[in-house]
């Protein structure tokens, strides 16, 4: 990237943290085969005053998805899995919720019946299984506030009929464990983190890397940002769905592996053909459907209704304007603000990353599109 253009998006980034838009922010550009732009700004805690820096941890939430996908991918790769065998020929404790067909609120009851066929891996890694978020889905909202559990929520529909956003991936997480034989996080060391250099992620946090940790922010109705300060252990429960603490740099590693189809330098971590599988459109006629949040205050609207889905990431189908991402560009993002997306037409990735709520703010939204902007003033 030309000095001037790198000179730009610093120039925007900063202002709009100088401005109050957002506490911190680390993003990073890459093509196939290194870091072209990493830039950080604003305070990563700001009560004590510490600067961001391009080595800040965030927690990347469903930032952690793909990773999980990717791991599940490699057991595929291995023959060790089939991705249309039911959940239950890996994990035979799982019990397959009803789908639901009628739900009373007056009494928070509903009505239910057996699903037409049994979930499977394909379902989980495209998020048409029928298993829903309740900060995603009014009816589970209402049962999870009244005390039903997760693993008792039923389906929204049956497996394959369509696109629902849900925790998918924590059960493709404890996939992996059982037939690795280990924990998710000890296969994603061995053979994700620690084959690309990714030094500063896992599922916790050591002692001596407290200290880059960026605190958590919440925005209220009426736009100010409350600081939440870390605390004095920083680990997360360790699911396939999220938990994830990361960097920008680290990441931007992970995504360059899809650049360059499997590979990382001379190492092939992955087959070109199963990265190609990840990549493409999963899900047939089906699109990724418009959800809007149960709490504008945890995150607000996502999803447009038209574009696609692969294993593990969303699939573009238009331009979101002219020079900007092409068709064919695979994104997501965690619900603290941390986002990414990969190129693959003009060969590029870039990681933003923000920890603070709601996710999709406006204000969030508006650096995005801003930095995205910039980013493509060097790839026209």
């Amino acid at each position: 990237m030309p000095t001037a253009d790198r000179a730009a998006i610093s120039d925007f980034l900063g202002t709009r943290v100088d401005r109050g838009d957002v506490p911190a922010v680390v993003a990073a550009v890459s093509n196939r085969g290194a870091l072209l732009y990493v830039g950080a700004f604003g305070k990563r805690d700001v009560a004590r005053n510490v600067d961001a820096t391009t080595d800040t941890i965030f927690r990347i939430a469903s930032m952690t998805k793909p990773v999980t996908s990717l791991a599940i991918m490699m057991l595929y790769d291995a023959e060790q899995i089939v991705l249309d065998d039911p959940v239950t020929t890996y994990l035979p404790d799982y019990r397959q919720p009803p789908v639901l067909t009628k739900f009373t609120g007056a009494d928070l009851t509903y009505d239910s019946r057996p699903a037409r066929r049994p979930l499977t891996i394909r379902d989980l890694l495209t998020h048409t299984s029928g298993v829903g978020y309740p900060f995603l889905a009014p009816v589970l909202a209402r049962l999870s506030s009244a005390g039903t559990r997760e693993r008792d929520l039923p389906l929204l529909h049956d497996p394959g009929a369509r696109w629902t956003y849900g925790p998918n991936t924590a059960i493709l997480g404890r996939v992996v464990a059982r037939v690795s034989g280990g924990t998710l996080d000890a296969f994603c060391q061995a053979r994700i983190f620690g084959p690309l250099g990714m030094v500063d992620t896992g599922y916790d946090v050591p002692p001596e890397k407290h200290d880059r940790v960026a605190t958590e922010h919440r925005r209220d109705a009426s736009g100010k940002l409350a600081e939440r300060p870390n605390p004095a252990t920083i680990q997360s429960r360790g699911r396939g769905d999220d938990g994830l603490f990361s960097t920008a740099r680290d990441y931007s590693a992970f995504l360059r592996l899809f650049l360059n189809g499997g590979r990382h330098g001379t190492a092939r971590l992955v087959r070109e053909e199963t990265i190609r599988m990840m990549v493409t459109n999963q899900i047939g006629q089906l699109t990724v459907a418009r959800q809007v949040a149960t709490d504008p205050l945890i995150a607000r609207e996502f999803g447009r209704g038209k574009d696609k889905f692969g294993f593990g990431f969303q699939i573009e189908t238009e331009p979101s304007e002219r020079g900007m991402r092409t068709p064919g560009s695979l994104s997501w993002a965690g619900i603290l603000n941390t986002h990414f997306w990969v190129d693959p037409g003009k060969q590029i990735a870039a990681v933003v990353l923000m920890q603070l709520l709601p996710a999709y703010d406006d204000r969030v939204v508006d650096l995005l599109q801003g930095f995205e902007r910039l980013v493509y003033v060097s790839f026209q």
